[in-house]
This record gives structure tokens, C-alpha cells and sequence, in this order.
């Protein structure tokens, strides 16, 4: 079928969706029963969902998740302290809008990164900016940005975004320039944007992370006050899956 003028025209005017939509109509006879506003507004739908994919491509690749995790894929089956109700409350979202805070805690291998990465991917498909840093790498870049001239730039991404992720949270007591780092970054955020934390610290031991008291006090208070916790318990997820697949493996035999 030679292509449509339409087509061309739906093409240079950045109307993809509409064209590819247009290009099915054409093949498809059995559109030729819909009335006009029916064929109209199938090819609006269309462009709409090929807008909303690439909106969300773009978050997602700004986002840098660490993981390719989504809410539907967490496992609630297996004992780890997730309470239903709490976590259906964090997938709607609204606690974004109110510009609180998640605290992800719990032993290695529970998950907490994934589940991180999963709220930040439904944030991404619900039209928010996320943005994903593991914590030791970004005081590596903040300190880097420090020397070259783009510390205020880093600074007031990490503070306009509408959610950020920060994990691996209190991996080694921080020193004084990531103190200032974390204050200058939690102050730009607080009342004004989200921010989920992972930690296999309990909160309770998060001053001792902080090494000075008075710091200490002004980063958790912007943090911690107002901010959802979810404290993951039991077996490492990597054992379980481990031991369920030598289980299949053994039934299969």
C-alpha cells in the first residue's frame, strides 16, 4: 500500500501516534462501520499512549533505577514484616503529594532496594521525577561536582526532584563535608519534595551514621518526622529464592 499523504503530514508535524493509528485504519476494513468522531478519537487515543510511553521513557531514563522493579512484582507472600495495608497506601502515591518521607530498613537480602526502585517506578509511571542515587556514589560525585564548578547545579536537581531515592544509607560514619552534603540536600527537599531512604541501619542508630550530634539532630529531623517506615524482617530473599529453585529443580528431576 503506497503511504498516505496524510500519513507524510501526520509524520512532520511530530504526530506519530496519530499516523501509525492512521496506517491501521487503512489495512483494517472492518473500521469502515465506525462513525467519524469514533475514528477521530481512536487515533487521539493512540497518539495520547504513544505520548505517555515516551513521557515515561524519559523519566525512567533520567529516574537511573538500579533495579527494573515493579510494585506488582513485590512479593507480600513471603514473611517480612510488610504490612498490606501500608504498602497499598505508598503504591497510591498521595504521601509524594504531601512531600513525605519513606524509610526502607532491614537486614541484607530482604529486598529494600527493590522495593525502593518499585515505589520509584510507579512514581515514574504516575508522571513524577524520580531520581536514583546508591549514597557512597553520590557523595563521590557530589565531592567531584565541588572541584569542577557543577556543585550548585547537582544540588538543585537533587532538590527540585519530586522524589529521590538514597540508598545504601549508612554504610560508614559519614565526615564533615558529607554532613554538610546530606544537610544542604535534605534541607533544599524538606516540606517541598520526597525522599525514600534504604538502611540496613535501624533508624534509632542513625545519629551514630551522622558522627556529630548537633548535624545529626537537623538532618533526622528533616528526614524522619514525617516519613512512612517500613522495617523489613526474616530470611534473606536470595536464600529463599535460592532454596525455591533448588526445590523446582529437584521436582523436575
Amino acid at each position: 500500500m503506497l503511504t498516505h499523504p496524510t500519513h507524510e503530514r501526520l509524520i512532520a508535524l511530530g504526530l506519530t501516534g496519530m499516523a501509525k493509528a492512521f496506517e491501521e485504519q487503512r489495512r483494517s476494513p472492518d473500521l469502515d462501520a465506525l462513525s467519524f468522531e469514533e475514528r477521530i478519537g481512536l487515533l487521539v487515543d493512540r497518539e495520547a499512549a504513544e505520548r505517555g510511553t515516551k513521557r515515561l521513557t524519559t523519566r525512567l531514563k533520567f529516574a537511573a533505577l538500579r533495579q527494573s522493579a515493579c510494585v506488582e512484582d513485590v512479593d507480600l507472600r513471603t514473611p517480612r514484616g510488610i504490612d498490606r495495608a501500608v504498602f497499598a497506601r505508598l503504591v497510591a502515591g498521595d504521601w509524594i503529594d504531601r512531600h513525605e518521607n519513606v524509610l526502607v530498613t532491614g537486614a541484607t537480602g530482604l529486598g529494600k532496594s527493590w522495593i525502593a526502585c518499585a515505589l520509584g517506578h510507579k512514581a515514574c509511571r504516575d508522571n513524577r521525577s524520580v531520581l536514583y542515587h546508591r549514597v557512597p556514589r553520590l557523595f563521590e560525585a557530589l565531592a567531584l561536582a565541588r572541584g569542577d564548578g557543577r556543585y550548585g547545579r547537582l544540588l538543585k536537581t537533587l532538590g527540585r526532584v519530586q522524589l529521590l531515592i538514597l540508598d545504601d544509607w549508612g554504610l560508614s560514619v559519614l565526615n564533615a563535608a558529607e554532613r554538610r552534603d546530606l544537610l544542604e540536600i535534605l534541607d533544599d527537599r524538606h516540606g517541598r519534595a520526597s525522599t525514600i531512604v534504604t538502611s540496613q541501619i535501624p533508624v534509632e542508630h542513625w545519629h551514630d551514621v551522622v558522627g556529630d550530634p548537633t548535624l545529626g539532630d537537623a538532618i533526622l529531623d528533616r528526614l524522619v518526622h514525617n516519613a512512612h517506615r517500613l522495617q523489613l524482617t526474616g530470611e534473606s530473599m536470595r536464600k529463599h529464592k535460592a532454596r525455591a529453585h533448588a526445590l523446582d529443580a529437584a521436582a523436575n528431576t
